[in-house]
């Protein structure tokens, strides 16, 4: 090494963690043992190497005019990413920040480059995690929705189509009897059966509203809010703006479930009075609000996030919309769904 790189901290340079290098005129003046192992080569061999022979081909000319950027004072310093080029031709991918100085009198770039191949790769791993997850929610999402309007068809219609049997059998005997002891049996067994039957038809309802298969979202969220209201004594209302446009009925559902999980959280946390559901749409999007005049948001999870927020925006997500929240004037809280319509919808 020349006198000008004999420095009191070229020990600490040599077993650096960092790659550190020189280059002048393209060419590798000095690099510690790290950068030269980064690339598979001994500092021996790095040594007088062009820059050229460091960087993948794709990389080699935004790479050199880096280089000549700093050497002309263009850019005193450059931080960014590159693909250097392994001695067995595998592309590393390496994070380099270059400063110009003068070395032997003359203008070079000093620098420190880290290997952040196992980074990205992670990062990489973790993104595929999560895509992996959210598929695995849709599916489980999908599969449950089809469940329940599997056990709402059969509630309906078997165990329904049964309570109605017995009720009209039981009708009979009432009606081939005077004995009052009898009739005073069938009467509460009547009783009995009604209750079951609007009990059947209740749960039905939950696990599948007929209302959205048949009269669209409007109706059903027109529905959820009115029993809301009657279990919650909340007042509530339902907005809808000038154009709400057709919906898939994938998307119908999610949104429904997206306000249901929404009104479980008020119900819950909020000790709201007043609860607002704004429909509306405009240059091809669909804009759904719900407001409460509550105590806002309760954080149940690590994150900062309630698990119901969790859930009703990855019910957002998969149906292509985003789901923000927002904290009002009064203190309460507006979940707003927007939802792109232009391509997807019937």
């Amino acid at each position: 090494m020349e006198s000008e790189f004999e420095i009191p901290f070229r020990g600490i340079v040599e077993q650096s963690l960092a790659g550190m290098y020189i280059i002048q005129d393209e060419v590798f003046q000095y690099v510690n043992a790290t950068f030269a192992a980064m690339l598979g080569y001994s500092p021996e061999e790095m040594t007088g190497m062009h820059l050229r022979q460091a960087v993948y081909p794709e990389m080699q000319a935004a790479t050199i005019a880096n280089f000549h950027k700093r050497i002309s004072g263009e850019v005193p310093s450059i931080r960014y990413t590159t693909l250097g080029w392994h001695r067995n031709r595998e592309p590393v991918h390496l994070e380099v920040h270059g400063s110009s100085v003068i070395y032997r009198g003359r203008p070079a770039v000093v620098g420190v480059g880290i290997n952040i191949t196992e980074q990205l790769q992670q990062q990489e791993d973790l993104h595929q995690s999560r895509e992996r997850l959210r598929e695995l929610a849709a599916y489980i999402n999908t599969v449950r929705e089809e469940q329940r309007s599997r056990i709402a068809r059969e509630l309906h219609d078997v165990v329904g189509g049964l309570l109605t049997s017995m009720k009209l059998d039981i009708q009979r005997v009432v009606r081939r009897t005077e004995d009052q002891e009898i009739i005073g049996i069938t009467t509460g067994l009547l009783t009995l059966v009604q209750e079951s039957i609007d009990t059947v038809r209740s749960i039905s309802e939950d696990l599948r509203p007929g209302l959205l298969d048949h009269l669209g979202l409007q109706a059903a969220l027109s529905s959820v809010l009115r029993e809301f209201s009657q279990r919650s004594e909340m007042v509530c209302e339902l907005l809808e703006g000038k154009s709400v446009p057709p919906l898939s009925q994938a998307r119908a559902t999610a949104i429904y479930r997206i306000c249901q999980e929404a009104l479980t959280n008020i119900a819950r946390h909020a000790k709201a009075t007043r609860v607002w559901i704004r429909l509306g749409g405009e240059e091809g999007v669909l804009q759904v609000e719900i407001e409460d005049n509550g105590c806002g948001l309760v954080s149940l999870t690590p994150s900062g996030k309630s698990i119901g927020l969790l859930s009703m925006q990855e019910r957002a997500r998969e149906i292509g919309g985003e789901l923000s929240t927002r904290v009002v004037s009064q203190g309460g809280t507006c979940l707003v769904l927007r939802l792109p319509v232009k391509e997807c919808d019937d």
